[in-house]
């Protein structure tokens, strides 16, 4: 399949008609007024940004997640130089994006407490190295659109009672009853603060340095729309609304995917369509599936969702040695929109949410999985619930390192059963995103976990450049094994067609032991089977009828397609292609 089709500017009466339509929806007679000030906003900034036509994806999309100083070499280099150096001398080929977390001024939760939306950390460097790695790859920045730092300038206003941000935040009564609020989170939701007025007490969704702001005062969304608009100026060619689901607040009810919340994201759409065409809108939501596919609207809002019932789901899978529910649950992913795609990953800076398996896994399979991370070094990070109970929201550890072994144990197969989750992501309908702490096979860091106080330190190694090289160089280290595999694998999937973000994919039953898909045919007749072995056992590998008159490759040679029931050894993948 060739890229995807050109996309073009929207043109300003579509606009007009889109945004008008939202604004309207959410803030009723103001919004001929809002509409204005956005075009304002738009002229201010249109002269810097391309309106030339761009193609969405292609097979050759392919994502890292990192810091900015998930790398950093010495005491007087610049971390984003050595990013780019890092990547230009060891991942050429490899990756056609990188989502850089976020590199703004913060306080707390490792750049999600931003003071200041436009300024670099000086810890990572500033924005003429952003824009020179915008120059080599199509970046992602985060838009932290549902709070800001304490220590940011407009919450300051509020506690001096001065404008604009004194009506920024969302301010209750300390005994206001928010239990119907939905938390990601068990600490109390509203924070207290003392003021110029005195105490007051703050709406802040996930710690009280990160307060939340009030959309609610239609001056906010302009704020923030100013932000959108800078970062694509910038070089952003993604934008990830960190966050979303918790944007508009309203008593009474759950405060997540509200329909304004969701009007909201349908106008950001329309405002990249605007002036970015081709650019692309993320939307971070880790909640159950059905949750998280409304954010596709009717292929009018994200461009692209997180896959986030896959990590936890290949953990049990893998831990198991049982494909059944993975097998399952994948059959039953409806197709996507027209222009809409998935973000497949199995580890990011956060943890491994496990809201994603309700109603997909009994019970004491997600207690099993949660007892066993534990047992591999990792932690469980709670929420509070409507009825005051606190319940798992995510785990805590490495995915090398919770791959470790299985229900049984430790056992030696940690490295092929590690090259094995990741061969199963990169292969799904999507874009795959890689996690640089999955390159490296990184290990549980409880040296930062101990440092910090936080359990999501465990997955935020920074690794200084001049230990990493020899680990990389060494024949016999995981470092080096993992980092080959998945830089070869990534290098073979970008040269196939198959794996084009728009082609189809249909789930094949192959029993317990085994996870396969087909993608395709392609017009041409071009087809993959991509198959994995989940178990610490080798199996014969027998294809369906359907399927076995056809002539296959492997393009990652694992086995000879051509023999009778080849066995595929322990959590070894094929890539099995046919050209009719």
């Amino acid at each position: 399949m060739s890229a995807a089709p050109q996309v073009v500017a929207l043109s300003r009466d579509d606009f007009h008609a889109r945004a008008g339509a939202e604004l309207t929806f959410v803030y009723g007679q103001q919004a001929p007024d809002l509409l204005q000030r956005l075009e304002q906003l738009i002229a201010h900034h249109q002269t810097d940004m391309t309106s030339e036509p761009r193609r969405l994806w292609s097979e050759q999309t392919q994502m890292m997640i990192t810091y900015g100083d998930s790398i950093v070499e010495g005491e007087d280099s610049v971390p984003l130089e050595v990013l780019e150096r890092f990547m230009r001398e060891h991942l050429e080929d490899t990756f056609s994006a990188v989502h850089i977390l976020p590199f703004f001024t913060w306080s707390s939760d490792d750049g999600f407490s931003v003071i200041h939306y436009r300024k670099v950390s000086p810890a990572v460097g500033d924005w003429p190295q952003v824009r020179h790695l915008a120059g080599r790859f199509n970046l992602m920045f985060d838009l932290v659109i549902n709070h800001v730092s304490r220590e940011s300038l407009w919450f300051i206003d509020y506690l001096s009672d001065t404008l604009p941000g004194r009506d920024y935040f969302i301010e209750l009564p300390e005994q206001t009853d928010v239990r119907s609020v939905t938390r990601p989170r068990n600490t109390p939701l509203l924070a207290p603060v003392s003021t110029r007025r005195g105490m007051q007490h703050v709406w802040a969704t996930f710690s009280e340095d990160q307060i939340d702001l009030n959309f609610a005062n239609p001056d906010v969304l302009i704020e923030m729309v100013g932000v959108l608009l800078y970062y694509l100026t910038q070089g952003a060619r993604l934008i990830r609304l960190d966050a979303i689901a918790y944007l508009w607040k309203e008593l009474g009810t759950s405060c997540i995917h509200l329909p304004q919340t969701h009007a909201i994201v349908r106008l950001l759409r329309a405002i990249m369509e605007r002036v970015a065409p081709g650019a692309l809108l993320l939307t971070e939501t880790n909640v159950p599936h059905h949750e998280n596919l409304s954010y596709f609207g009717h292929g009018d809002e994200a461009h692209i969702i997180y896959q986030f019932t896959l990590p936890p789901l290949l953990l049990h899978t893998l831990t198991t040695g049982n494909a059944r529910a993975l097998t399952e649950w994948a059959a039953t992913l409806p197709p996507l929109p027209a222009g809409c795609t998935y973000l497949n990953f199995t580890a990011s800076h956060d943890g491994v949410g496990v809201r994603a398996l309700e109603g997909l896994l009994p019970r004491h399979d997600i207690d099993a999985l949660l007892e066993l991370m534990q047992r591999f070094g990792g932690f469980i990070s709670m929420k509070t619930d409507s009825d005051g109970q606190d319940s798992p929201y995510e785990i805590n550890i490495t995915y090398f390192d919770a791959l470790k072994g299985t229900r049984r144990g430790a056992d030696p197969w940690q490295v092929a059963r590690f090259i094995c989750s990741q061969t199963i992501m990169l292969g799904l309908q999507g874009i795959p995103a890689v996690y640089f702490h999955s390159l490296l096979a990184t290990l549980n860091d409880h040296e930062g976990v101990t440092r910090t106080g936080r359990l999501r330190a465990i997955n935020r190694k920074r690794w200084q450049r001049e230990a990493l090289e020899p680990l990389l160089e060494a024949y016999s280290t995981p470092t080096h094994i993992v980092f080959e595999a998945l830089t070869l694998r990534l290098k073979t999937r970008r040269q196939e067609p198959c794996f084009h973000p728009d082609v189809p994919q249909k789930i094949i039953d192959l029993g317990p032991h085994f996870f396969a898909f087909l993608r395709g045919p392609l017009p041409d007749g071009r087809r993959l089977l991509a198959v994995h072995n989940v178990t610490d056992q080798p199996h014969p590998l027998n294809l369906p009828e359907a399927y076995a008159n056809h002539h296959w490759h492997d393009l990652l040679g694992r086995i000879d397609p051509d023999l009778d029931a080849p066995m595929l050894k322990p959590y070894r993948s094929c890539w099995l292609v046919s050209q009719a």
